[in-house]
C-alpha cells in the first residue's frame, strides 16, 4: 500500500493568502494529495532572544516574519476541497486559551465533515511565550496536557464539566462537537515527550531528519508504547522540509530532503521504506515564490514520488 502524501499550504510572506492558500489547496486534492498542512508562527521578534529552534546563532528564517493564522488558513483550505484532512503540524498549546482551541477545533472538523487532525507541541520560543502564552515557558508541557483534556471534554458528550489549572467549564453544553474524534498527534523530542505521546495521543508527528534516525526513533516509541500497555496502534506523520532546487546537490554533505525533485524523492522513499509512517508530509512552500509554482513544484513531486513507488 503507497503512503499517503500531504502538502504544506502557502504560509510565507510570498503568498497572497486569500489567492494562494484555496488555489493551492484545491490544486493538490486535484493532484492527490489526501492531506493539506499548516505550521504556527506568531510574530517575528527583532533582535530576537534565542537563535532559530532556541540554537544560538541560527537566524529565524524572513518568511517568519508574516505567517497567517493556521486554523484560519485551514478554513479556506476546508471550504476549497472536499476530501483532504485538515492538519496542524504543529499548534503551539500554550499560546491558545484551551477552551477557545477546542471549540475551534471542533466546529471546523464539523464544518468540514471529519477532516481535521489536531497536531500539537509546546514550541520553542521564548519570544512568542513572552507576547502570548498562557503559562510560563517551564510549564509548556502542563499545559499541552490541560489542553489535551479540555479538547476530550469539549469533544465529549453535554454536560461538559471540566475543573484544571487554567480552565473551569462548570456543567456546559458545548457545541458543535467533532463530526468524528479529531486525532491528536504529538512529536516524542524527550522522554517527557514520548511518554505524553503513548499515554495522551492517538499519533506521533516525527521530522525527516534521516532513515536510520526515524527507524531508530521508531524503535523508541514502540518500546515506550509496550512498558506503558498500549495496545491502540499509533498513527504516525512524517513531517519532512524541503529545500528544493532546480539542480542536483553535488559533493558530501548533503541533508536530508536538500537538492533537486529527483533526489528529494529520493529521500522520501528511504524513509518511507522505514515503515514507521503510514503518511509523509512534504513541505514545499519554501521552494517556490509563488502560488503558481507551488502548483507546479507540487504535482512534480508527486508524481515523482508516485512513480517511485513512494
Amino acid at each position: 500500500m503507497a503512503t499517503r502524501l500531504g502538502l504544506s499550504l502557502p504560509q510565507g510572506r510570498q503568498y497572497d493568502m486569500g489567492r494562494d492558500v484555496p488555489a493551492v489547496a484545491r490544486a493538490a486534492e486535484e493532484i492527490g494529495y489526501e492531506s493539506l498542512w499548516v505550521y504556527e508562527r506568531i510574530l517575528f521578534p527583532e533582535p530576537a532572544t534565542q537563535g532559530l529552534y532556541g540554537i544560538e546563532g541560527l537566524p529565524w528564517p524572513d518568511t517568519y516574519r508574516s505567517v497567517p493564522d493556521p486554523l484560519i488558513t485551514l478554513t479556506l483550505a476546508a471550504a476549497a476541497t472536499e476530501r483532504a484532512r485538515l492538519g496542524t503540524s504543529v499548534l503551539v498549546a500554550p499560546l491558545h486559551v484551551p477552551f477557545q482551541l477546542a471549540r475551534s477545533l471542533a466546529s471546523l472538523d464539523a464544518a468540514s465533515g471529519g477532516r481535521v487532525v489536531a497536531g500539537l507541541g509546546t514550541g520553542w520560543s521564548l519570544d512568542e511565550y513572552a507576547a502570548a502564552s498562557m503559562a510560563p515557558f517551564k510549564k509548556r508541557g502542563k499545559v499541552l496536557d490541560e489542553l489535551i483534556d479540555v479538547c476530550h471534554a469539549v469533544w465529549g458528550p453535554d454536560p461538559v464539566s471540566y475543573e484544571g489549572e487554567l480552565t473551569t467549564i462548570t456543567s456546559a453544553v458545548v457545541g458543535p462537537k467533532p463530526a468524528r474524534p479529531i486525532p491528536i498527534l504529538l512529536p516524542a523530542n524527550s522522554p517527557r515527550a514520548l511518554r505524553r505521546l503513548v499515554t495522551r495521543a492517538d499519533g506521533w508527528m516525527p521530522i525527516g531528519m534521516g532513515a536510520d534516525g526515524l527507524a531508530e526513533q521508531w524503535q523508541q516509541v514502540q518500546e515506550a508504547a509496550a512498558e506503558q500497555g498500549r495496545k491502540e496502534p499509533i498513527q504516525s506523520v512524517l513531517r519532512v522540509n524541503t529545500r528544493c532546487s532546480a539542480k542536483a546537490y553535488e559533493g558530501e554533505g548533503r541533508a536530508p530532503f536538500q537538492g533537486n525533485v529527483a533526489q528529494i524523492v529520493e529521500d522520501l522513499a528511504a524513509h518511507a521504506a522505514v515503515g514507521a509512517v503510514e503518511e509523509i508530509l512534504i513541505e514545499l512552500q519554501g521552494s517556490a515564490r509563488d502560488g503558481e509554482e507551488l502548483k507546479d513544484l507540487a504535482a512534480e513531486v508527486y508524481e515523482a514520488a508516485r512513480a517511485a513507488g513512494v
